[in-house]
């Protein structure tokens, strides 16, 4: 199941980063969100799940590293300063840029993830409640700044390329990366975050359910 995750994960990573220069996609900046939301929001967290608690899980080697909650916030600033006008026409019309843009979305997105899915048995109860919190913070920035750049009535990347041969003009364009990002990050993220939930509840129901076992055994003891 882990191998196969890190395949597939491997295989979205590859792909999303192909998007843009596909020419499948109607517009530059929807081509830019769906490289941005294949990355963060599909390929890491199949990434992290693959190598969490597994023998290469960096979580259980560097934890202090991994704190699920600074993480979160630093995604969030990584995320929206990628977002100004003016560091997104860096990363959209030069090679450093997008280098730097992409290699910074990966980091963060896949640290976040395995920050709330990784780590040793021992803490694995601690960092999965504040990795609940880290991904539904998560998922409310991302969601809040899909909105903003989805509902405008003007575009902010009217640099973003758009020269008549795109199917959709700048302003559209913008609209339909915005939606994309506030559904496919934030249904990721909302969802990461309520399967940490199940997976609570599902050890405390343990922890309750051996409770009540070994309860009846040790008042029977003379």
């Amino acid at each position: 199941m882990r191998r196969a995750a890190l395949a597939l994960g491997l295989m979205v990573l590859a792909a999303a980063w192909l998007a843009p220069s596909s020419g499948l996609l109607p517009g530059p900046f929807t081509a830019h969100m769906t490289m941005h939301m294949g990355v963060v929001a599909v390929a890491a967290p199949l990434l992290a799940f693959g190598l969490a608690r597994g023998p290469f899980d960096p979580v259980k080697r560097w934890s202090a590293w991994f704190a699920p909650i600074p993480l979160s916030m630093l995604e969030l600033v990584v995320v929206w300063a990628w977002h100004a006008p003016a560091l997104h026409r860096f990363a959209r019309h030069t090679m450093l840029g997008v280098v730097l843009e992409q290699a910074c979305f990966f980091a963060c997105g896949t640290a976040v993830w395995l920050s709330a899915l990784g780590g040793g048995r021992q803490e694995r109860a601690q960092r999965a409640a504040l990795g609940v919190v880290a991904l539904l913070l998560t998922s409310m920035h991302v969601t809040l700044l899909g909105a903003l750049l989805a509902l405008p009535p003007r575009a902010l990347y009217a640099h973003a390329g758009h020269d008549g041969s795109h199917a959709l003009n700048a302003l559209e364009d913008q609209h339909l990366g915005g939606a994309i990002m506030l559904i496919v990050g934030g249904v990721a993220y909302l969802a990461g975050g309520l399967a940490l939930c199940a997976e609570l509840m599902r050890a405390r129901r343990g922890r309750v359910g051996s409770a009540a076992r070994v309860a009846p055994a040790v008042r029977a003891e003379p």
